[in-house]
């Protein structure tokens, strides 16, 4: 789940070591897929398909597995799959909204277990419009504080990064979130590249422009729904405006232990 709280960054973390690990793979393997597709299968000319296999690397999946999916989606290789992007607008308890973006072959499945996930966890479909404008598309680049043998300061980034067309930098519990319009996503990772630092993400995503803060009970909640969206193998992000303040994230982790 995307949206401002340190639980994505947690999700983040566990989602390469937990039982979906292949669901995940399967998702970063259609998202090469996609940007070959649309751009080529030349990651020297097609950014986002560099970005895509990045992502997919920094998460261990088998570098046989991502060739053959920029081959695929290139159409160097049999076996691609036509896949179309649906966006569906969903409102969670405590009026927290969500995006969530399907690539699917399949839209009346994807229509179907998109709905079904919703009202079974509490969740309501929203009419088309009502969340969406509550979103704008951004580049986003995560960059982890931690990197070899330094450590990585919010003024090391803002230096790297300011120029090449980054609006903001913002603290996103163990990385940097560094924001700008979603033409430049690419010049800002290129940017930090260059200035010797690494980064776990950089991607065009739906951010929201306000956050919605909830209590503990709110927040489980919208969790429940995010866990039953993201379990669908054609959900590839959920975008959300939720803010969970460090004082219920303590709490819920708490109640965990």
């Amino acid at each position: 789940m995307s949206g401002h709280s340190k639980w994505a960054t947690t999700k983040h973390k566990k989602a390469a070591i937990d039982a979906k690990r292949g669901k995940l793979f399967a998702k970063l393997i259609k998202n090469i897929e996609i940007a070959a597709k649309m751009g080529g299968p030349d990651l020297s000319g097609n950014p986002t398909l560099f970005d895509a296999v990045q992502k997919a690397k920094k998460q261990s999946v088998p570098n046989k597995n991502i060739d053959s999916a920029v081959k695929r989606g290139g159409g160097l290789e049999d076996g691609g799959v036509d896949y179309e992007t649906i966006m569906y607008e969903v409102y969670g308890s405590a009026g927290v909204a969500l995006l969530v973006e399907c690539l699917t072959d399949n839209r009346n499945r994807a229509a179907m277990e998109v709905r079904t996930a919703v009202t079974r966890n509490g969740g309501t479909l929203a009419d088309p419009g009502s969340v969406s404008r509550l979103f704008t598309r951004k580049g986003v680049v995560l960059v982890p504080k931690s990197q070899e043998d330094k450590t990585v300061e919010e003024d090391d980034v803002l230096e790297a990064t300011l120029d090449a067309g980054a609006e903001d930098v913002n603290d996103h519990g163990d990385s940097w979130r560094v924001l700008s319009e979603s033409g430049d996503v690419v010049a800002v990772r290129t940017a930090l590249q260059d200035a010797g630092l690494d980064y776990d993400s950089a991607e065009v995503e739906f951010v929201a422009s306000l956050d919605i803060p909830v209590d503990a009970e709110a927040a489980t909640k919208i969790f429940k729904l995010v866990d039953a969206l993201e379990d669908l193998d054609d959900v590839q992000n959920v975008f959300s405006n939720i803010d969970v303040p460090e004082d219920v994230m303590a709490e819920l982790e708490a109640a965990e232990d």
